[in-house]
């Protein structure tokens, strides 16, 4: 502040002075720069003030550049050319415009493409208005995830579009009281883990198992593809009778039942959940103790597969904890 006073005290009284005088003064002053320029070091430090001095005294006359010796002309150039951004800058600032997008909504815009990748910026916008949230269409484009390469569904969700489509067969055998043994067929249903029919026999056969086939898929409810191993009982009949309900077959390779997962699966739950704790006494008490079984596994049974759910359903109660039977 006493810079800015000294400086104009001294303006005004330089117009009361004669031309003789100033011209003294102006040689004295630039003497006393060149002494000092020899015993100060070669780089000045300019403060802000002083800077705006020689801004506003070049504005009003170019030509000072050539009475400079402190400070080169290009550089007070420079500092005007500073300046005059500075000013545009602030001059041009913003001062308002369009609301932000909340937090909230950018993260829904987020989730739901990625959760969706078919989707573009028009139906996520559809989406966004049904939900009451009025955003412009261009902003929901301005928010997507930027992806690499074309959206692509994965491996678990290609195999799950087609599992409604699957189902698979398989025998396994169990002993009696008698020394006898006893052929169980199941047909499980891929997409829920159901199955969809099951008998027991003593000695099976292609038309036996042909007429499972039949029992197990009445009025065009025929899968698309039936998964099975190479078992001789699945004979020519067996065969033709799938041909004719536009059933594919799905062999596994020879002495590979891994490639039938699923089957071995519930092969291998009823051993150990339900046969292994009972002697079998024949033929319809087997079919007994399954038929319950499956009503169990159906019904109760949770699935890890189904999110731990039963294949039919089993809906959340609120039990009291006194009531609970283990």
């Amino acid at each position: 502040m006493v810079n800015v006073l000294i400086l104009l005290w001294t303006a005004l009284t330089s117009l009361f002075r004669s031309r003789v005088r100033l011209e003294a003064e102006i040689l004295v002053l630039r003497q006393q720069i060149n002494v000092l320029r020899r015993k100060s070091p070669k780089r000045f430090v300019f403060r802000t003030f002083d800077r705006l001095v020689f801004v506003g005294l070049y504005r009003l006359a170019p030509s000072i550049v050539d009475a400079l010796t402190i400070v080169r002309p290009e550089t007070v150039v420079r500092w005007h050319r500073a300046g005059f951004r500075s000013f545009w800058r602030w001059k041009s600032r913003r001062r308002g415009g369009r609301p932000s997008v909340p937090l909230e909504i950018r993260k829904l815009i987020r989730d739901m493409s990625l959760a969706n990748p078919l989707w573009g910026a028009p139906r996520i916008h559809g989406e966004l208005l049904k939900l009451g949230i009025d955003v412009a269409e261009r902003t929901v484009s301005r928010l997507l995830p930027q992806r690499r390469s074309p959206p692509s569904q994965t491996w678990r969700t290609f195999l799950t579009n087609h599992v409604r489509d699957l189902v698979s067969v398989d025998f396994f055998t169990v002993p009696t009281a008698r020394l006898r043994v006893l052929f169980v067929f199941v047909v499980l249903a891929h997409d829920r883990r159901r199955v969809l029919h099951f008998n027991v026999t003593e000695h099976p056969t292609a038309a036996w198992t042909t007429q499972q086939i039949v029992d197990a898929f009445p009025d065009d409810s025929a899968p698309s593809y039936l998964l099975r191993d190479r078992d001789s009982v699945y004979g020519h009949v067996f065969r033709q009778r799938l041909k004719g309900m536009r059933v594919g077959e799905v062999l596994t390779a020879p002495h590979s039942p891994w490639q039938n997962p699923f089957a071995e699966r519930l092969i291998g739950s009823i051993r150990r959940e339900c046969l292994n704790h009972v002697v079998v006494l024949g033929e319809q008490h087997l079919r007994r103790t399954l038929a319950r079984y499956f009503a169990y596994y159906h019904g109760a049974r949770t699935h890890l597969s189904l999110d731990k759910d039963a294949p039919h359903g089993r809906p959340i109660e609120q039990p009291k904890l006194d009531k609970i039977i283990v």
